[in-house]
């Protein structure tokens, strides 16, 4: 299949010097609100990207549940490929990938561990169905067929049935700490404009990339 003609400009808007905060966050928080503010499909979704021993990358999509300026928060099973990479090697890599309004966000960072007390917060905040979920998924193990989930669910559905549901030891969260965090704009003619924040002790540097 060639796909060489598929094209488009970007129009949007630009990015430019004058824009910029001396800090990032508070730039993806504007950007993040304007996500949200047109309704964008799954503003808070985001590319994780870690690596594992052998140096192989892997990518999968979760969703941003928090930020600050203290770092980006993701939950996840801890039993997971990608807590298993990040066990080996804690840099991590973001991406939000906003296509629609022409923009990305890609953030370089370390991923720590959260407390047992910030997951617990968060996980008896979210339906009971998904606290159920994350009982039942031994997330990226092989599975004999979706069968075999589906009862496990009910199973556990009924079980938990006139409780409150338990924080599994295997479901944490982590937080990424930035690096560097690049804004990108899509521009006409390919001249996007590219913004890379890199952090320096207690400030941030602020470079314009080529796009």
């Amino acid at each position: 299949m060639d796909l060489s003609e598929v094209r488009r400009e970007y129009l949007k808007g630009g990015l430019r010097s004058s824009d910029l905060p001396n800090e990032p966050f508070a730039l993806f928080e504007k950007w993040m609100t304007q996500a949200k503010d047109i309704q964008l499909l799954d503003p808070t979704a985001m590319v994780v990207a870690t690596v594992d021993d052998n140096g192989q990358p892997y990518q999968r999509i979760v969703l941003l549940k928090r930020f600050d300026k203290n770092g980006f928060v993701f939950f996840t099973n801890l039993e997971s490929r990608k807590a298993q990479h990040l066990e080996g090697n804690n840099k991590v890599n973001l991406l939000f990938p906003w296509h629609n309004i022409e923009r990305q966000v890609a953030i370089t960072g370390h991923a720590t561990k959260l407390s047992t007390a910030e997951v617990l917060k968060y996980f008896v905040s979210r339906p009971k169905e998904s606290q159920i979920a994350a009982w039942v998924s031994k997330q990226s193990h092989k599975l004999t067929a979706r069968q075999a989930l589906e009862i496990k669910f009910k199973e556990m559905k009924q079980k938990f049935a006139d409780g409150d549901v338990p924080l599994p030891k295997f479901w944490g969260g982590y937080i990424v700490k930035p690096e560097s965090i690049e804004f990108w704009q899509g521009g006409e003619h390919r001249l996007h404009d590219r913004f890379i924040y890199t952090k320096d002790h207690d400030n941030w540097n602020i470079d314009r990339l080529a796009p």
